[in-house]
């Protein structure tokens, strides 16, 4: 894994290494539109993230609550990406039990014609 110097990085770029967003425009977009928040708050895509800190994640209707353990300016394979950051229990069981919830629904669903 390569960490930058500083330490600090843009948390678009950060999503975008960890893999939470196909492309930097993407995570910024989101970030814009509130559906990635600092410790509660609202931020912008320039906002540096620092090691330590939690990020909340909305995305598809899905919510990840993480804590930021690497910075990192390279987007790498799925296994670094998952070295940048820690999930919460609360907030993996809440993520699987909605995910089971939808698999459970769509295949109670009548078929399609």
């Amino acid at each position: 894994m390569h960490a930058c110097g500083s330490e600090r990085l843009r948390i678009d770029k950060w999503l975008w290494a960890a893999r939470f967003y196909r492309t930097r425009s993407l995570a910024a977009a989101a970030v814009e539109a509130g559906q990635v928040r600092v410790g509660g708050e609202r931020v912008k895509p320039s906002r540096a993230v620092h090691a330590g800190e939690t990020i909340e994640v909305r995305k598809a209707g899905l919510a990840w609550t993480v804590e930021v353990t690497g910075i990192d300016d390279r987007r790498g394979s799925a296994t670094d990406a998952a070295q940048l950051y820690r999930e919460s229990e609360d907030s993996r069981a809440a993520r699987e039990g909605e995910v089971a919830r939808r698999r459970a629904a769509a295949a109670s669903a009548p078929p399609l014609p």
